[in-house]
């Protein structure tokens, strides 16, 4: 979807996607010691602002000028601080070796870019930092939850592997679960879980 887009679906006085964090998300990032977080296409900020409250030091960017205000305001009823600033996927730049965790919610891509993204990211991750990925698989198609409506947008597990190659995997699974996340999340959904070490 355009930056266009994406600002018409945030402009809605209701957050799209909820304000809850995605449960994954939270119960992954629940294990880890907090640090710095990173979260790329984070939209109306509710993982971002999740980070925040506990006690993680957050960057999150986004193209939608109307994600970030959302998100800025939700920090602000939380009480929390976040920086997010508005950045392009494919051109972004942080440090290397910057960040504790990444977490990657739904961050969909053309498959021809979706590689150099993933790639691209991990050299913001510190040596030992984690990678939380929550993402729908191709299976997706069949069911009316959310997601892409273009199967190479959809992610398997081989292609994950491939672009994570230089992770540790300590998990990597497709399931079908029950998604609840504002109007645009709502059914049984095929999602791809991983979480992996640099």
């Amino acid at each position: 979807m355009s930056k266009e887009m994406w600002d018409q679906r945030y402009a809605e006085s209701e957050y799209v996607y909820g304000t809850k964090p995605n449960e994954f998300f939270k119960q992954e990032l629940d294990k880890l010691v907090p640090g710095k977080i990173l979260l790329p296409a984070e939209g109306e900020g509710r993982n971002a602002v999740y980070a925040g409250e506990k006690g993680w030091v957050v960057s999150a960017f986004d193209q939608s000028e109307e994600g970030r205000k959302k998100a800025l305001r939700l920090a602000a009823e939380r009480g929390v601080a976040i920086e997010y600033q508005i950045r392009n996927l494919e051109t972004v730049g942080y440090p290397e070796n910057h960040f504790d965790a990444i977490a990657l919610v739904f961050v969909h891509t053309p498959a021809i870019k979706r590689q150099q993204i993933h790639r691209n990211l991990i050299r913001f991750l510190k040596p030992g930092g984690t990678v939380i990925l929550i993402g729908f698989s191709k299976e997706q198609l069949q069911f009316t939850s959310g997601g892409p409506k273009v199967e190479s947008m959809l992610f398997s597990q081989e292609e994950l592997k491939e672009d994570f190659s230089d992770l540790h995997f300590l998990s990597l699974e497709r399931l079908e679960k029950e998604v609840e996340e504002g109007d645009f999340h709502q059914g049984k959904a095929s999602v791809i879980q991983m979480v992996a070490i640099k």
